[in-house]
């Protein structure tokens, strides 16, 4: 799909002390962006429209580069000890993603340009835990290859990541934009998990995302360079034909996977969820949405910081893990399966 190109930009004064908030500057004036100034990162005022909802879908087109103030990384179990933060926010409108409500009234996106001092603190969690193994992932509130052509910071940590024996770097996306990653020195210590789904669930709930071919173009490509290769089906959404499309989507998987690099590829399967309060917010921001959002249908189950979830019922979630693990052992021998809910 096309590069990303915000309709405006904010830029804290400090980043412009960095090289990279200058690169970004000089990038965003080549391609004629409006440029304004903010001094937080967490508060920009002037975005605009007249209401709730076209503020959001201008916060969705609005870049915000700034210093990261916090150098300790957040836990990011089960996929890795540690989220790495270079970025907030995407520019993705998938209607059943957490962040509607995680990132709450600041749906704009994040950049960050003190990225020497990131990677310093990750060497030092590297130290700290060697001989094990640090696990990094790398902006898990955003999807950091849609920025990418704007920041080169995936290159910079995956190229950092090479270097350290003991750590090792992750990220998932749901864009094809790979072609600056080919030729860095990853040395095998990036995994890159592309987020697929059915066709149904592409068409009507990933809007300004790269289409299920060009992903899966984008996954041959880093994977006949050496990647370590990755996927992510979620949700994995009920409906009339699922079975069938989502035996059409590994199928597809497989025939794009070249042969020599199948052994290994992990496969994480997250069903559909729901909170009530993502349930009201998603109404709100995508209020002609055929989002199955029936609590009814549902089961009840308490998740973490005391908020409950709506998800499947056990026999269908019985159902849902024995289908996809037959299915992917088939076409996708000596694939990794992890379930989650």
């Amino acid at each position: 799909m096309q590069p990303f190109i915000p309709d405006r930009a904010f830029f804290e004064p400090r980043a412009l002390d960095y090289p990279i908030g200058r690169d970004i500057y000089r990038r965003l004036q080549d391609l004629g962006v409006e440029i304004r100034y903010t001094t937080s990162y967490n508060r920009v005022t002037g975005i605009p429209g007249d209401d709730d909802l076209q503020r959001y879908r201008n916060a969705k087109r609005t870049l915000v580069v700034g210093v990261r103030r916090s150098l300790e990384f957040d836990t990011s179990r089960p996929s890795a000890e540690y989220a790495i933060p270079i970025a907030t926010g995407c520019i993705g409108h998938c209607h059943y993603c957490y962040l509607q409500t995680t990132l709450g009234a600041r749906p704009y996106v994040r950049v960050y340009v003190n990225i020497p001092e990131i990677l310093e603190r990750a060497h030092r969690y590297i130290r700290e835990r060697r001989p094990r193994i640090t696990r990094f992932e790398a902006a898990c509130t955003s999807d950091p290859l849609s920025l990418e052509h704007l920041t080169g910071n995936l290159r910079r940590l995956i190229e950092f990541m090479g270097q350290e024996e003991y750590g090792r770097l992750r990220f998932v996306t749901k864009y094809d934009l790979v072609d600056s990653l080919l030729d860095a020195r990853h040395n095998g210590h990036t995994r890159i998990r592309f987020s697929v789904n059915s066709d149904y669930v592409v068409r009507n709930f990933e809007a300004n995302t790269a289409s299920l071919e060009e992903r899966l173009e984008a996954a041959r490509r880093v994977a006949e360079v050496g990647y370590p290769l990755g996927f992510i089906i979620a949700p994995i959404y009920l409906y009339e034909g699922w079975r069938e499309e989502y035996e059409e989507l590994v199928r597809r998987v497989s025939r794009a996977m070249p042969p020599d690099r199948r052994q290994g590829v992990t496969f994480e399967l997250i069903q559909h969820r729901f909170t009530r309060p993502a349930k009201r917010v998603i109404e709100k921001r995508y209020p002609k949405t055929k989002l199955d959002l029936d609590e009814s249908r549902r089961k009840y189950k308490w998740g973490r910081y005391g908020i409950g979830k709506f998800v499947y019922p056990d026999e269908q979630q019985v159902e849902i893990r024995e289908w996809f693990h037959r299915w992917i052992a088939d076409y996708v021998p000596g694939a990794i399966i992890e379930y989650f809910t």
